[in-house]
């Protein structure tokens, strides 16, 4: 597997959409926190920004490197290689080279303004795992959508769909759900309809750590009523483990007796 994860991870860091990648997130980074000279600030305004786009990305890259390494896979499984280790070491290679662009992208930026000599270093930290986390997750969602679809302009077009549901479509029919039934006490319904979408759930998991009534929002407010801060922190990171989990076991399970 190691091998395996090794050659797809620096095939993929010399892609120059890995470097498109991490500069897209270096020039962000310098620019707004030029423009704001405050870290936190920098942190809320990244948080809008890399919630909707990198599950986008992750989505994309997952679905294009599985289609295009189609003859590589087919190749290796004509190997005495486990099925488990070709598959596992193709979904950490590319995932592994998403989240490092991603913390070299925005890390430079943040070191550069002494993030390490500020109080949001924990903040910022949070922000690289939550970003982490939906790499991983919608890169296995999009294996899961390459694998399941020969057409690569199914595959293509599942994953397009798959992520604006979940960023803009979801949002819409929840807020529409609670509009019409306010009347009704909704409290457990919106818990579980933000553990169902990791993005709403990593939006919450940081607008929880920077503490801001403000931007909470309805379910922000009812996941710290409920839980308190600090279970509420867990809930939501234990909630984004298992949506990382079970996409990739799924995969897996689907992988072992797919016929190629």
């Amino acid at each position: 597997m190691f091998k395996i994860l090794k050659y797809t991870f620096f095939d993929l860091i010399r892609s120059r959409w890995t470097y498109v990648y991490l500069l897209f997130y270096f020039l962000l980074g310098f620019v707004l926190l030029f423009l704001n000279n405050d870290l936190t600030k920098g942190i809320i305004t990244l948080m809008n920004v890399i919630i909707i786009l990198i599950p986008l990305i992750a989505t994309i890259f997952g679905v294009m490197y599985l289609y295009n390494a189609r003859e590589f896979t087919e190749l290796l499984l004509a190997q005495p290689l486990r099925r488990r280790a070709i598959f596992l070491g193709q979904y950490f290679g590319v995932t592994g080279s998403l989240i490092l662009s991603l913390f070299a992208g925005l890390g430079i930026p943040f070191i550069a303004y002494g993030v390490f000599k500020s109080s949001a270093i924990f903040d910022f930290v949070l922000l690289i795992i939550t970003g982490s986390f939906l790499t991983a997750i919608f890169t296995g969602l999009a294996f899961n959508i390459a694998l399941a679809n020969e057409n690569r302009i199914k595959g293509f077009g599942y994953a397009i769909l798959l992520w604006l549901f979940m960023a803009v479509v979801y949002d819409g029919l929840f807020l529409l759900t609670l509009v019409l039934f306010e009347d009704y006490p909704l409290d457990v319904f919106s818990l579980t309809a933000t553990i169902l979408n990791p993005i709403d759930l990593s939006r919450i998991l940081i607008l929880l750590k920077l503490d801001i009534s403000a931007l909470l929002g309805y379910t922000g407010a009812v996941f710290k009523s409920f839980m308190g801060t600090n279970l509420g922190l867990g809930a939501s990171l234990i909630a984004l483990i298992l949506w990382t989990i079970i996409p990739l076991w799924t995969f897996l399970r689907s992988a072992r007796t797919k016929d190629f």
